[in-house]
């Protein structure tokens, strides 16, 4: 089947492009609300010291008897703020609303910080490491506050992890080390090229067996560093999406114009989930 795209003239200065949002980026008449509840989390083990707030939301059809498929977002307050630029409820209620993917609690994370301390972000540890702590964080002490309290799917199919920057990393590091509970991936602006040894998987994914992940990535023209020798955001995305490819993973790609923003982001959203989401929903008789 075809797909026609709409004409869209290419900007001559892709510096500071901005993205519209589509129909399913703001409240729409008649679509009720999901329930959005809030915590926080000062105990972790994983990350000592560190304290951190998430928000669980939680669709309106939400049925106890049909366990829900999970959706987790890193930086969570950005992701899910419906003033913002990603407006993660509010897509998820439109979706689901509409049929276009199973019904979904999205899961949104801040990273850790530490209250006294001078330099107290902890995102850039939580998130840029290539170790399975961070995934064995969301398993251990997360993820269980969630379904404590709400049943959800055991498929790891039915288990997503999105994020943009260093979050976009951290999500596809998540899978990676854990597949067999997270297998649908966003990735938006990775910040692969600020992982501390180096951005390990255009060399790891085509030396080692391909894992059941698919996988949205979206990179930017002017990214951070986009035309640097070093340290290239654009550049070792692109090399994520050429192993991806090459290692023959179900894996989608978007390169968009503008600079490292979440904009384009928020905007790719609903189709990304739809993506992710395909062949996932029920089939009617």
């Amino acid at each position: 089947m075809s797909s026609e795209i709409p004409y869209r003239p290419l900007p001559l200065d892709q510096s500071d492009v901005r993205y519209a949002y589509g129909p399913d980026s703001v409240l729409r008449p008649g679509v009720p609300a999901g329930e959005t509840i809030a915590f926080d989390w000062t105990g972790s083990a994983i990350y000592p010291g560190t304290v951190r707030k998430f928000w669980v939301h939680v669709p309106s059809t939400y049925d106890p008897s049909a366990p829900a498929s999970l959706m987790v977002f890193q930086d969570g307050w950005w992701y899910l703020d419906p003033d913002g630029q990603v407006r993660g409820a509010t897509v998820l209620d439109n979706l689901v609303h509409s049929g276009d993917i199973p019904p979904t609690i999205g899961v949104f994370v801040d990273p850790g910080f530490f209250p006294d301390a001078e330099a107290p972000k902890n995102r850039n540890h939580d998130y840029d490491a290539f170790d399975d702590r961070y995934a064995t964080f969301l398993l251990t002490e997360i993820i269980p506050q969630v379904t404590a309290r709400y049943a959800i799917a055991e498929e790891p199919e039915r288990w997503g992890i999105c994020g943009g920057s260093s979050g976009g990393n951290c999500a596809f590091t998540a899978a990676w080390f854990r597949p067999d509970r997270f297998r649908r991936v966003i990735g938006c602006l990775s910040s692969f090229a600020q992982m501390p040894d180096g951005n390990p998987y255009p060399r790891l994914l085509p030396d080692t067996p391909r894992k059941p992940l698919r996988v949205f990535l979206q990179a930017g023209h002017r990214d951070l560093r986009w035309n640097a020798p070093e340290r290239n955001w654009l550049a070792e995305n692109l090399r994520v999406a050429a192993a991806l490819a090459e290692a023959g993973y179900d894996f989608h790609l978007v390169l968009g114009d503008g600079p490292h923003t979440p904009n384009h982001t928020g905007v790719l959203l609903p189709d990304a989930l739809r993506w992710l989401w395909r062949e996932s929903l029920p089939q009617s008789e």
